[in-house]
């Protein structure tokens, strides 16, 4: 079957009315923390989630370039959504890329129709590195699920979610474990107690799972030893979020300063916009933007590439998952300094009037600096220098947890 995305254009005419209603209450949900359930429904009515569904399956067909475009597009509006959606975009891609072919099609007829998918991955506590306290297991011929999950973003919009488990008949250090339930199941308990001081709104609580009863159809299981896209996929969520925030930080800069009459006695215009200091901070907050989106863009080819290979039944080399795994890394580099710089230098385009909450211009600092705190930055950093010194292969499969002390 031919491979035909739908063109930018026509992209854009269905989402960009929904953006553009999701930007007009972002501050306002923000400043209430109020959980955005209306603007995730007029995405899923949208047809947001099925983008990168193939047509054969009922989705549009939307190419990885295509998607990040759009994902950066959504963190301008509202930088919440793209995070809150980011498992379910990640679990479309693994579905295309690690699952199946018999797997696959259910799964993807349920995106298609307007499932959204959440996540449950990382465990709280001083748990040990490599292992987890959530498991599926066998009792009188039925697999059941146990366990807590913390930063589950995503799930309290979510209609299923996506567990990552430990099940006793696999090792771990080979396979990861992925259970896949409905968010209403019995025994799913949904928390919304993320407490950090950004992205307030991506639903990143706690889920607990009390003996909830898993399909064997619906236990996954994928290898961890082979190079893979996944990790330059869920990590370029943050890299075009982040985008999408630096582009929000120059329109609400222009929107500030446009209309104001006061100025300093010591300023050099007679108003804010003709002052040549306060256009050089919104021409750097627009470089800033620019740049940003342009790193993005590079890692959506690397992965379009994959994509395109993936599609014509091509084998994915080591080296080209490598070079889009090392670009996801530089970019995240990049972009997380360039954006949290233009962050703080947003305020320099007015005084005291800029800090009112009711603006909530704060928001891009702490959004942003909340996601550059994702997957540490000074972690790739090191990757990519010890890449570049050593040659030593990035690392794509990894983990949190307590480390053992060293044996005498």
């Amino acid at each position: 079957m031919a491979y035909t995305p739908p063109t930018d254009a026509e992209l854009a005419t269905r989402f960009r009315p929904v953006f553009a209603r999701i930007a007009e209450g972002a501050a306002q949900r923000e400043h209430a923390r109020a959980l955005a359930h209306d603007a995730i429904g007029w995405l899923r009515e949208a047809g947001f989630g099925a983008l990168r569904v193939p047509r054969e399956h009922g989705g549009l067909g939307a190419t990885p370039e295509q998607l990040y475009e759009l994902i950066i597009e959504l963190a301008e509006a509202d930088s919440n959504l793209p995070q809150a959606l980011r498992a379910h975009f990640g679990f479309v891609e693994r579905v295309l890329v690690e699952f199946t072919a018999n797997q696959r099609a259910p799964w993807l007829r349920r995106v298609a129709d307007g499932a959204i998918f959440g996540n449950a991955t990382t465990e709280a506590g001083e748990g040990a590195l490599g292992q987890l306290q959530t498991r599926v297991f066998r009792e009188n011929g039925a697999w059941l699920l146990s366990g807590e999950k913390f930063y589950s973003t995503g799930t309290l919009y979510a209609d299923w979610v996506g567990v990552t488990v430990q099940r006793d008949d696999t090792d771990p250090a080979q396979w990861r474990t992925l259970a896949l339930v409905r968010t209403d199941a019995p025994g799913v308990t949904r928390i919304d107690d993320w407490n950090g001081f950004g992205q307030r709104l991506t639903a990143s609580g706690t889920t607990r799972f009390d003996r909830v009863p898993v399909e064997a159809a619906h236990i996954i299981d994928f290898s961890r030893t082979g190079a893979t896209p996944m990790t330059a996929v869920f990590q370029l969520f943050h890299i075009a979020t982040l985008a999408g925030i630096a582009r929000a930080i120059e329109r609400d800069a222009v929107a500030f300063v446009q209309p104001r009459k006061r100025v300093f006695s010591h300023g050099s215009g007679a108003v804010p916009r003709e002052d040549p200091l306060v256009q050089q901070v919104i021409g750097q907050l627009s470089s800033t933007a620019f740049v940003a989106a342009l790193a993005a863009r590079e890692v959506a080819r690397g992965l379009g590439e994959i994509d395109r290979l993936r599609l014509q039944g091509e084998p994915l080399s080591e080296e080209l998952l490598i070079d889009v795994e090392l670009r996801a890394g530089k970019a995240q580099i990049v972009v997380t300094d360039a954006v949290l710089g233009a962050a703080t230098r947003l305020f320099d385009v007015g005084g005291a009037t800029a800090l009112q909450e009711s603006r909530r211009l704060d928001r891009h600092w702490r959004n942003a600096r909340t996601l550059a705190s994702h997957n540490p930055v000074i972690y790739k950093a090191r990757v990519i220098g010890d890449n570049a010194l050593n040659g030593t292969r990035p690392t794509f499969y990894w983990g949190v947890g307590t480390r053992a002390p060293a044996s005498n």
